[in-house]
C-alpha cells in the first residue's frame, strides 16, 4: 500500500484532528486498521505524545472510551524512558535464548519468507519506509525466534529504512519480541497473520501450532545470512550566519519542533553530526523526510559535523537544546521534551508497572 507522508505543518495538524481513538482501539492491529499515521512526526519530534493526547481530548474524547489509545502513546514514552536509563545496544532483561549468528536472514532483505503479510510488509518498508506496528513484531519473531538471530543487527536494519524510526521504541521492541527485555520470546503463527493481513496462506513454515513453533528446526532457507552494512548519505552544510545577540537553538533528527520558542529571535541550526549518522545509520528517504520537515522551522541552517566543531567556529553566546540520551556532547541549556506527563519518570521493568502509575496521573488530570 502506497503511503505518502506530508511534511507541512498544517497537513500533520489536520492529521491530528482526524484520528479516531475509539476505531484505533478497535481496528489497530489490522494492517488497513484506524492507525494514526502519525509516529514518523513523533519520532522526528515534530510533535509530541503530550500533544497528541491533549488535541484528542479537546476534541471531546473521554479517557474510559480511548484507553487502548492512551496506551499506546504510554508505550512510546515508557520506551523513552527506558532509554534514559539503560543502554539499549544490550540486552535489558535476559540474555537472548538460542542465538546461532549476529547477522540477518537473507529472505528477510530480499522479501523472500515465502510468507506473503510480511514479504509484503518488508517491500512496503523499502518503498514507503513505514511498516505496520503487527509486521514488525512478525518480522521480528522470524528473524529472532524462527531464524534465531541475534536482536540488535536486524534491529539496526529496520530502523535504517523507517521513517518513525527510533532509537528506543526499536531497540526495546526487538528485544520484547526475542525475549531480552521480556519474560517470554513472541510468536505468530499463519492464522494470526492471515487474519490481521488480510492474507490466505497455508502450508507454510509458521502453519503450525504455537507449541510447535517453539520447537522447530529454522528452515533451512532462512539459514543463510547476510551483513547489513547500512551508510548515511548528509547533505552539504549551509553558509552558517549568526546572530551573536541572539540564542542559538539546536534542533536534530530527534527535535524538528517549529513550535519551539517560534516567536523568540534566535538562531536555528539544525545539526547533523556525522558520528551520530555512522552509529545510528538511516536510508536517504529518512534524510530527506528529515530536510522537509525541518523546512518548517523559521530560517533554519543545516550544519553538518560535530556539536564542539560548530561552537568551536561560531562562538554561540548562549545554545538551547531538548533533552535526549544521543545527544553526546551538548553544552548549554537543556530543555526538557514533552511527555504525556511529566510525573512519571524513571526505569520501570514492565509497561504495566509504568501504566499503572501513568493510569492514576491521568485520571486526575482529564477526568472530565
Amino acid at each position: 500500500m502506497e503511503r505518502i507522508f506530508d511534511t507541512a505543518y498544517s497537513e500533520i495538524l489536520k492529521k491530528m484532528d482526524s484520528i479516531n481513538p475509539i476505531q484505533y482501539g478497535k481496528t489497530r492491529n489490522y494492517i488497513d486498521g484506524a492507525v494514526t499515521y502519525l509516529s514518523p512526526y513523533i519520532s522526528r519530534g515534530v510533535i509530541s505524545t503530550k500533544k497528541v493526547l491533549e488535541k484528542t481530548i479537546e476534541r471531546g474524547y473521554k479517557l474510559d472510551a480511548i484507553q487502548p489509545f492512551v496506551k499506546e502513546l504510554c508505550w512510546r514514552d515508557y520506551f523513552q524512558r527506558v532509554g534514559q536509563e539503560k543502554n539499549l545496544h544490550r540486552d535489558i532483561k535476559n540474555p537472548q535464548e538460542q542465538v546461532i549468528h549476529h547477522q540477518i536472514p537473507s529472505a528477510i532483505v530480499s522479501a523472500s519468507t515465502g510468507i506473503e503479510g510480511i514479504d509484503q510488509a518488508i517491500q512496503t518498508l523499502y518503498n514507503n519506509g513505514y511498516m505496520h506496528n503487527h509486521c514488525r513484531m512478525y518480522t521480528a519473531s522470524i528473524v529472532c525466534n524462527i531464524s534465531h538471530s541475534h536482536w540488535h543487527h536486524p534491529a539496526t536494519w529496520m530502523y535504517y529504512h523507517l521513517l518513525d524510526g527510533d532509537w528506543a521504541s526499536n531497540f526495546c521492541s526487538w528485544q520484547w519480541v526475542a525475549g531480552a527485555n521480556s519474560n517470554k520470546r513472541y510468536y505468530a503463527n499463519q492464522e494470526n497473520i492471515n487474519k490481521y493481513t488480510h492474507t490466505n496462506q497455508s502450508n507454510t513454515f509458521l502453519d503450525n501450532s504455537y507449541e510447535n513453533l517453539e520447537q522447530m528446526a529454522t528452515p533451512s532457507y532462512l539459514l543463510e545470512t547476510t551483513a547489513f552494512n547500512p551508510k548515511t548519505t548528509l547533505p552539504q552544510s549551509d553558509s552558517i550566519k549568526i546572530n551573536s545577540n541572539w540564542p542559538t537553538f539546536i534542533y536534530n533528527y530527534y527535535n524538528l519542533d517549529n513550535e519551539w520558542h517560534k516567536d523568540e529571535n534566535r538562531n536555528s541550526i539544525l545539526l547533523l553530526e556525522p558520528t551520530f549518522f555512522e552509529e545510528y545509520p538511516v536510508s536517504e528517504k529518512c534524510i530527506q523526510f528529515m530536510l522537509a520537515l525541518s523546512k518548517n522551522i523559521t530560517d533554519i541552517q543545516v550544519y553538518v559535523g560535530s556539536f564542539a566543531s560548530f561552537v568551536e567556529r561560531y562562538q554561540p553566546s548562549k545554545i538551547v537544546y531538548k533533552e535526549h540520551p544521543l545527544n553526546k556532547g551538548y553544552i548549554g541549556v537543556q530543555e526538557s521534551r514533552d511527555w504525556v506527563l511529566e510525573e512519571v519518570t524513571g526505569y520501570h521493568p514492565s509497561f504495566f508497572a509504568y501504566w499503572k502509575k501513568m493510569e492514576k496521573h491521568l485520571y486526575k488530570k482529564y477526568r472530565q
